[in-house]
């Protein structure tokens, strides 16, 4: 798979019934496919895995193959529980899906042979190549990487976890096992903020929630990080990033429920998020408010 451009994670619109609302689902990802993402991850952490059933995870992921139409590729969300994530993984392969996202196992922790098995019984579940997800109770060694990269299905590893020293020495490892062919992203909240490092490490690509909130803003972003320009990257983290993260910061889960809310703000009425997560105060919201139109001046 060719990732060209922004990791983008659609959140999952609910309506006033707290259904999954498909209609708004499509508008949301044809609006900001035409940002040119290099990839989309529906049913993952901005769209609330957490809190879908295995029915409404299914359906936005159909939702999300039909409207992405093999523009991008598509890489759906599985993890949880180990049958709800092979059942996942086959309805995803169904779905018309090109990879699948290895979120961590439900609540239990487990020894390194252990998070390599769970991450191969989803691999055999479907026909799909699948993605590690490097975070919480799933943080894989030097070791179970590289018996990981041994199997062709696994084509990629996303860092959630934050040790750029550990990183390194993964991206050395799968390296020196010979993958040309395997993919390294930035997975961790706000990580515009964290991308100078990471690709000095090896990690070019990165994940972006504010890309499904602000794609233009995101974009300009990327755009100056690409082609090295420091002066417009540093005027968009101090002016928009670091806003945005301080913010974020003041409650847990708002790195989804900042994101849902600046949509409504933008006229998307995406609706709240599912516990436990909560919605921004009124106070919290105006300051998103205010921090959106300031990326926007910065355009």
């Amino acid at each position: 798979m060719n990732f060209d451009g922004i990791l983008f994670f659609p959140v999952t619109p609910f309506d006033a019934q707290d259904r999954v609302d498909e209609d708004l689902l499509r508008q949301h990802l044809e609006t900001t496919l035409a940002h040119a993402p290099g990839g989309v991850f529906p049913a993952c952490g901005t769209g609330e895995f957490h809190a879908l059933s295995t029915e409404e995870a299914t359906r936005v992921v159909q939702v999300a193959t039909e409207t992405v139409a093999g523009r991008v590729p598509v890489v759906a969300g599985a993890g949880g529980p180990l049958g709800h994530a092979k059942a996942l993984a086959r309805a995803a392969a169904d779905a018309g899906a090109d990879a699948l996202l290895v979120l961590p196992p439900y609540l239990v922790g487990g020894p390194q042979a252990g998070l390599v098995a769970y991450v191969e019984a989803v691999a055999a579940a479907s026909d799909l190549p699948v993605v590690i997800y490097h975070r919480a109770n799933a943080q894989f060694s030097v070791d179970a990487v590289r018996r990981l990269a041994a199997n062709p299905k696994v084509v990629g590893f996303k860092d959630g976890v934050g040790d750029v020293g550990l990183a390194q020495q993964i991206v050395r490892a799968v390296a020196a096992a010979g993958r040309e062919d395997f993919a390294f992203f930035n997975g961790l909240l706000t990580a515009e903020l964290t991308q100078g490092a990471y690709r000095g490490i090896g990690i070019p690509l990165y994940s972006s929630a504010a890309f499904a909130m602000i794609p233009e803003v995101a974009n300009a972003y990327y755009r100056a990080y690409v082609a090295g320009d420091e002066e417009r990257r540093n005027a968009l983290l101090d002016g928009f990033y670091s806003p945005l993260v301080g913010l974020r910061d003041e409650t847990p889960g708002f790195g989804v429920s900042l994101i849902k809310t600046g949509l409504r703000l933008s006229g998307l009425p995406v609706g709240s998020v599912r516990a436990p997560l909560v919605d921004p105060t009124p106070a919290q919201q105006d300051r998103l408010a205010e921090i959106l139109a300031a990326g926007r001046a910065l355009l």
